[in-house]
């Protein structure tokens, strides 16, 4: 699941931390910013840029993000949100015009993994369930008043829900909790040394 996994060692022979390659497609600027400033970080501009009138759900989900991975990772101090990556080369995203994507080698504690289906659950204000029959409940709750989990996150009128719905967040990193197989991974910054090819 993490591509070619290496391991190094010091010059007294101890092991270093594991390695892992990772690959991120990114607009093409980036390459500006690296060779300038030898790291890319994202702003929240570039958020705003690519999801226009949606910013602020967005923006909604990745704060909570940024301040429950920065426990289990550590984010540079002028770091506000993570940049996805693909764990395998077969798994990255195809490139496009005016993208480049970057081929990346970094230690393994760097790299934080979460399921795919349940981050969209969180961008999409769903709720994450603990199991099917976890699932089943919260859905006749909901039907029980006629409404969905968006609703109940955007309107006043159903708080208990809403809270209900935001507490589930927390299963993202709960590997007990499973929605689907595909895996991403985040990681706070990207370093120029840390490139091992460019694909334009």
């Amino acid at each position: 699941m993490f591509g070619l996994l290496t391991v190094k060692k010091d010059a007294f022979g101890g092991m270093m931390s594991e390695r892992v390659r990772i690959w991120t497609k990114q607009h093409k600027d980036i390459l500006d910013v690296l060779e300038k400033e030898g790291r890319y970080t994202v702003k929240k501009e570039y958020i705003e840029q690519k999801m226009e009138d949606h910013t602020n759900l967005y923006l909604g989900a990745y704060d909570w993000f940024f301040h429950t991975a920065s426990q289990f990772v550590t984010p540079p101090p002028d770091v506000e949100y993570p940049i996805w990556v693909s764990l395998s080369k077969e798994e990255s995203i195809q490139n496009s015009e005016g993208n480049v994507v970057l081929e990346l080698e970094i230690n393994k504690n760097q790299l934080i993994i979460v399921d795919l289906l349940k981050w969209g659950n969180i961008v999409n204000y769903m709720f994450i369930p603990k199991d099917l029959a976890d699932q089943k409940e919260h859905t006749k709750l909901l039907e029980k008043y006629g409404i969905d989990d968006c609703t109940a996150c955007m309107t006043p009128f159903y708080p208990s829900i809403k809270q209900k719905i935001e507490k589930s967040r927390e299963r993202l990193f709960d590997d007990t909790t499973v929605l689907g197989e595909m895996k991403v991974g985040t990681i706070w910054e990207i370093r120029k040394e840390w490139i091992l090819r460019i694909k334009t």
